[in-house]
């Protein structure tokens, strides 16, 4: 499980350059990277990382960092 942790952290670090520190109350729209472009791209690099298929709700619902979790373990992707 540490290993989705990195995983999933790393996504968002890679699609919109921010920090570690930066995730934890990260949300949509709140900084200038994570607005619709950079939001598919993280989409898109999770669905990489974790070879899954988000359903377009679910791309709709991901608004932060912390409600993403909660979407992954759907998907049986297990992060704390």
């Amino acid at each position: 499980m540490a290993d989705n942790n990195g995983k999933y952290d790393n996504a968002f670090i890679k699609s919109l350059e921010v920090s570690k520190k930066e995730l934890k109350n990260l949300k949509y729209n709140q900084i200038e990277a994570w607005d619709s472009i950079g939001h598919m791209s993280l989409m898109s690099e999770l669905e990489k990382v974790f070879k899954i298929s988000l359903k377009t709700d679910d791309v709709i619902a991901f608004e932060s960092h912390k409600k993403g979790k909660e979407i992954l373990k759907k998907y049986k992707v297990n992060i704390k």
